[in-house]
């Protein structure tokens, strides 16, 4: 079965949110799950690759952000900047960060294709900015016109943003992504009411 699992990554109290999608519809959505969990998910679906909301890598000694995230605040939305890695290890807010690159570091060593991607910047280009909505509108609006069939009746954010992350991750098997940076991002605003399932992936 061809297949796409997103990962919103929080840090220990919170744990993974999991989104696993097929051309189709969403096959699984967990939440609160801890690395071996997200790992025993990837190891049963067999995904084609893990699209993993959190950042690959941290900015080099002495920087405050990555030139990526500094591009795609200029050209998509605002995102968090990550400095170096001796500060995301000294401060207990970037905890989520050490979360992210132990799943990365994981995932590589199970032989699994991982992804980072920015579910914010994959809102926006297909739904738009915000313009005044709530967070959570908004993306309620952008998931429902992915078309994707068995999302829940309701969903929190974290979920919402996993689904963001495996839809996003379908998209670059298709070839309908940019890397700005090392961020994965689709290519642009799909048009109002188009279903985005409908080109086929790329043999």
């Amino acid at each position: 079965m061809r297949c796409w699992l997103g990962v919103d990554v929080g840090a220990a109290q919170k744990g993974f949110d999991v989104a696993l999608v097929d051309d189709h519809e969403l096959l699984l959505l967990r939440s609160r799950l801890d690395c071996e969990g997200v790992i025993g998910v990837a190891e049963s679906a067999r995904p084609r690759l893990v699209a993993v909301d959190s950042p690959r890598h941290c900015a080099n000694d002495g920087e405050r952000s990555r030139p990526g995230e500094r591009q795609l605040a200029r050209a998509i939305c605002g995102i968090r900047w990550t400095p170096d890695e001796r500060r995301v290890r000294a401060n207990p807010y970037y905890a989520w960060i050490v979360a992210g690159l132990m799943l990365y570091d994981v995932l590589a060593d199970r032989a699994v294709d991982a992804i980072e991607v920015f579910p914010t910047a994959s809102w926006t280009r297909w739904h738009g900015t915000r313009d005044g909505r709530s967070r959570s509108m908004w993306t309620k609006q952008a998931l429902a016109s992915l078309g994707l069939d068995g999302i829940p009746a309701r969903t929190n954010q974290d979920q919402r943003d996993a689904i963001a992350a495996a839809f996003t991750g379908r998209q670059h098997s298709l070839g309908l992504t940019e890397s700005i940076g090392e961020i994965v991002v689709p290519f642009e605003r799909a048009a109002a009411g188009r279903d985005l399932r409908k080109a086929s992936p790329r043999r």
